[in-house]
Protein backbone atom coordinates (compact mmCIF):
# COMPACT_ATOMS: atom_id res chain seq x y z
CA UNK A 1 0.00 0.00 0.00
CA UNK A 2 1.50 3.34 -1.14
CA UNK A 3 1.33 6.50 1.24
CA UNK A 4 -0.13 9.36 -0.03
CA UNK A 5 2.80 11.89 0.56
CA UNK A 6 0.23 14.92 0.41
CA UNK A 7 0.73 18.06 -1.21
CA UNK A 8 4.25 19.15 -2.03
CA UNK A 9 5.26 22.18 -3.59
CA UNK A 10 8.41 22.07 -5.68
CA UNK A 11 9.79 24.85 -7.03
CA UNK A 12 11.23 24.51 -10.76
CA UNK A 13 12.40 26.03 -13.53
CA UNK A 14 10.28 28.77 -15.26
CA UNK A 15 8.96 29.02 -18.20
CA UNK A 16 9.67 25.05 -18.60
CA UNK A 17 12.02 24.23 -21.85
CA UNK A 18 10.53 20.45 -22.58
CA UNK A 19 7.35 18.43 -21.78
CA UNK A 20 8.26 18.19 -18.14
CA UNK A 21 9.21 20.84 -15.08
CA UNK A 22 12.76 20.67 -14.12
CA UNK A 23 12.79 20.91 -10.34
CA UNK A 24 14.86 24.13 -9.34
CA UNK A 25 18.23 22.66 -7.20
CA UNK A 26 18.36 22.51 -3.46
CA UNK A 27 21.62 24.64 -3.75
CA UNK A 28 18.82 27.84 -3.87
CA UNK A 29 17.81 27.46 -0.91
CA UNK A 30 20.31 26.08 1.03
CA UNK A 31 20.23 28.85 3.32
CA UNK A 32 17.26 28.32 4.75
CA UNK A 33 18.73 25.06 6.44
CA UNK A 34 20.60 27.92 8.85
CA UNK A 35 16.99 28.58 10.04
CA UNK A 36 17.24 25.06 11.83
CA UNK A 37 20.39 25.76 13.86
CA UNK A 38 19.45 29.00 15.34
CA UNK A 39 18.67 28.80 18.42
CA UNK A 40 15.62 28.70 20.00
CA UNK A 41 13.39 28.22 17.01
CA UNK A 42 10.53 26.84 17.43
CA UNK A 43 10.85 22.97 15.85
CA UNK A 44 7.82 23.51 13.13
CA UNK A 45 9.71 25.91 11.82
CA UNK A 46 13.16 24.48 11.64
CA UNK A 47 11.70 21.23 10.27
CA UNK A 48 10.11 23.48 7.40
CA UNK A 49 13.45 25.35 7.22
CA UNK A 50 15.37 22.42 6.62
CA UNK A 51 13.06 20.38 4.45
CA UNK A 52 13.40 23.51 2.12
CA UNK A 53 16.87 23.78 2.38
CA UNK A 54 17.16 19.90 1.19
CA UNK A 55 14.51 19.70 -1.39
CA UNK A 56 13.50 22.61 -2.95
CA UNK A 57 9.80 21.81 -1.76
CA UNK A 58 7.38 22.47 0.78
CA UNK A 59 5.13 20.11 2.20
CA UNK A 60 1.91 22.23 1.36
CA UNK A 61 -0.78 20.15 2.90
CA UNK A 62 -1.07 21.30 6.25
CA UNK A 63 -1.23 25.33 5.22
CA UNK A 64 -3.80 24.57 2.46
CA UNK A 65 -6.97 26.16 4.41
CA UNK A 66 -5.34 29.11 5.78
CA UNK A 67 -3.67 30.09 2.55
CA UNK A 68 -6.68 29.92 1.44
CA UNK A 69 -8.38 31.97 4.16
CA UNK A 70 -5.58 34.55 4.22
CA UNK A 71 -5.76 34.70 -0.27
CA UNK A 72 -9.40 34.70 -0.35
CA UNK A 73 -9.43 32.10 -2.82
CA UNK A 74 -9.36 27.84 -3.20
CA UNK A 75 -6.95 25.83 -4.34
CA UNK A 76 -3.69 27.92 -4.21
CA UNK A 77 -1.26 26.04 -3.21
CA UNK A 78 -3.16 23.15 -5.53
CA UNK A 79 -2.64 26.09 -8.48
CA UNK A 80 -6.18 24.99 -9.33
CA UNK A 81 -6.67 27.98 -11.92
CA UNK A 82 -3.51 26.92 -13.32
CA UNK A 83 -4.88 23.48 -13.48
CA UNK A 84 -7.99 24.51 -15.73
CA UNK A 85 -6.22 26.74 -17.98
CA UNK A 86 -3.13 25.00 -18.89
CA UNK A 87 -3.87 21.52 -18.00
CA UNK A 88 -0.57 21.72 -15.61
CA UNK A 89 -0.69 22.95 -11.76
CA UNK A 90 1.93 25.12 -11.58
CA UNK A 91 2.07 29.21 -9.64
CA UNK A 92 4.16 31.00 -12.04
CA UNK A 93 6.40 33.68 -10.29
CA UNK A 94 4.24 36.84 -9.99
CA UNK A 95 1.75 34.13 -8.33
CA UNK A 96 4.77 32.94 -6.02
CA UNK A 97 4.94 36.38 -5.13
CA UNK A 98 1.33 37.64 -4.44
CA UNK A 99 1.59 34.28 -2.43
CA UNK A 100 4.70 35.64 -0.67
CA UNK A 101 3.15 39.22 -0.16
CA UNK A 102 -0.18 37.70 1.19
CA UNK A 103 2.05 35.28 4.14
CA UNK A 104 4.10 38.21 4.61
CA UNK A 105 1.52 41.07 5.58
CA UNK A 106 -0.38 38.21 8.05
CA UNK A 107 2.73 37.64 9.42
CA UNK A 108 3.45 41.18 10.32
CA UNK A 109 -0.06 41.62 11.26
CA UNK A 110 0.21 38.93 13.83
CA UNK A 111 3.08 40.19 15.82
CA UNK A 112 0.59 41.46 18.40
CA UNK A 113 -0.65 38.50 18.81
CA UNK A 114 2.60 36.34 19.75
CA UNK A 115 4.54 33.32 17.96
CA UNK A 116 1.33 30.93 18.68
CA UNK A 117 -0.93 31.46 15.19
CA UNK A 118 -4.25 29.86 15.79
CA UNK A 119 -7.66 29.80 14.12
CA UNK A 120 -8.87 32.32 16.66
CA UNK A 121 -5.48 34.33 16.19
CA UNK A 122 -6.24 34.31 12.63
CA UNK A 123 -9.90 35.23 12.62
CA UNK A 124 -8.53 38.19 14.96
CA UNK A 125 -5.46 39.44 12.61
CA UNK A 126 -8.08 39.47 9.98
CA UNK A 127 -10.85 40.95 11.30
CA UNK A 128 -8.39 43.79 12.08
CA UNK A 129 -7.39 43.85 8.44
CA UNK A 130 -11.00 44.38 6.91
CA UNK A 131 -12.16 46.80 9.84
CA UNK A 132 -10.07 49.44 8.67
CA UNK A 133 -10.51 49.28 4.77
CA UNK A 134 -13.22 50.17 2.46
CA UNK A 135 -16.57 48.09 2.54
CA UNK A 136 -15.75 46.64 5.48
CA UNK A 137 -18.88 45.79 6.43
CA UNK A 138 -19.33 43.83 3.44
CA UNK A 139 -15.62 42.13 3.68
CA UNK A 140 -16.34 41.23 7.68
CA UNK A 141 -19.70 39.71 6.46
CA UNK A 142 -17.09 37.44 3.79
CA UNK A 143 -14.56 36.75 6.11
CA UNK A 144 -17.21 35.36 8.70
CA UNK A 145 -18.53 33.10 6.09
CA UNK A 146 -15.54 32.03 5.71
CA UNK A 147 -14.56 31.45 9.45
CA UNK A 148 -17.74 29.71 9.52
CA UNK A 149 -17.06 27.45 6.34
CA UNK A 150 -13.90 25.88 7.69
CA UNK A 151 -15.82 24.86 11.15
CA UNK A 152 -17.00 21.15 11.44
CA UNK A 153 -20.75 20.22 11.57
CA UNK A 154 -20.32 20.31 15.91
CA UNK A 155 -18.86 24.42 15.19
CA UNK A 156 -15.33 23.53 16.28
CA UNK A 157 -12.67 25.22 14.46
CA UNK A 158 -9.88 23.74 12.23
CA UNK A 159 -7.14 22.45 15.31
CA UNK A 160 -4.17 24.61 13.32
CA UNK A 161 -1.02 25.68 15.16
CA UNK A 162 1.50 27.22 13.22
CA UNK A 163 4.31 29.32 14.79
CA UNK A 164 4.32 32.50 12.96
CA UNK A 165 8.14 32.56 12.21
CA UNK A 166 7.00 28.85 10.54
CA UNK A 167 4.75 30.59 8.60
CA UNK A 168 7.54 33.33 7.68
CA UNK A 169 9.99 30.55 6.18
CA UNK A 170 6.60 29.47 4.25
CA UNK A 171 6.74 33.31 3.08
CA UNK A 172 10.31 33.14 2.19
CA UNK A 173 9.97 30.18 -0.05
CA UNK A 174 7.45 31.82 -2.26
CA UNK A 175 9.19 35.43 -1.88
CA UNK A 176 12.70 33.46 -2.84
CA UNK A 177 10.71 31.43 -6.24
CA UNK A 178 9.14 35.00 -7.21
CA UNK A 179 12.68 36.80 -7.07
CA UNK A 180 14.72 34.46 -8.76
CA UNK A 181 12.09 33.99 -11.48
CA UNK A 182 10.41 30.30 -10.57
CA UNK A 183 7.67 28.71 -10.68
CA UNK A 184 5.70 26.22 -8.30
CA UNK A 185 4.43 22.66 -9.23
CA UNK A 186 2.08 21.12 -7.19
CA UNK A 187 2.72 17.64 -7.01
CA UNK A 188 0.04 15.38 -5.30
Amino acid sequence: MALDKGLENVAVNWPRTSEYYDPVAPAEFVDFGAVADAPDVAAPTGALALHIAKTGTVRATAYTELVDLLLGLDGVLYATDAAAEDEDPVIDPDGCAWIAGGLERFVEGHEPYGDLVTFDSVASVMRNAVASGRLAEQQLRWLDHRLTALRDDAGNPPHWTFARTELAILAGFYRRCAERGFAVFASY
